[in-house]
């Protein structure tokens, strides 16, 4: 079964900035959404940010549009989450989650109930 392989995360200041990466399945990247989730305690798991590997169109949820970014390289079959300007409600376990179908094209992948492949998850802690 494939899995995605998460890195990143840790502990920062509100106002500073960490990057997430994770590595998605090579295969499937000419039809591949991947998208970043997180869970707070005691709150359900949510959506945040999504790219469509093929062009790399990307969505944010309002919350942090205009702080975080998603890069992806290609060859690494890797992509970023880069996260500035933290705020102590960010805190969270965060998510790597991915889907892929052939035909699929960038607004599929706003639809947050697809993703049907998770990484492990990574903390992240934001003090104030």
């Amino acid at each position: 079964q494939v899995q995605l392989v998460e890195s990143g995360g840790g502990s920062v200041q509100a106002g500073g900035s960490l990057r997430l990466s994770c590595k998605g399945p090579k295969y499937a990247y000419p039809s591949l959404c991947m998208g970043w989730f997180r869970q707070a305690p005691g709150k359900e798991r949510e959506g945040v940010a999504s790219v469509y590997i093929p062009d790399h169109s990307t969505n944010f949820v309002d919350s942090v549009r205009g702080r975080f970014t998603i890069s992806q390289d290609n060859g690494k079959s890797t992509v970023y989450l880069q996260m500035n300007n933290l705020e102590p409600e960010d805190t969270a376990v965060y998510f790597c989650a991915a889907f892929w179908s052939r035909g699929i094209s960038a607004p599929a992948c706003r639809n947050w109930g697809s993703y049907n492949t998770w990484g492990q998850g990574t903390q992240v802690t934001v003090t104030a």
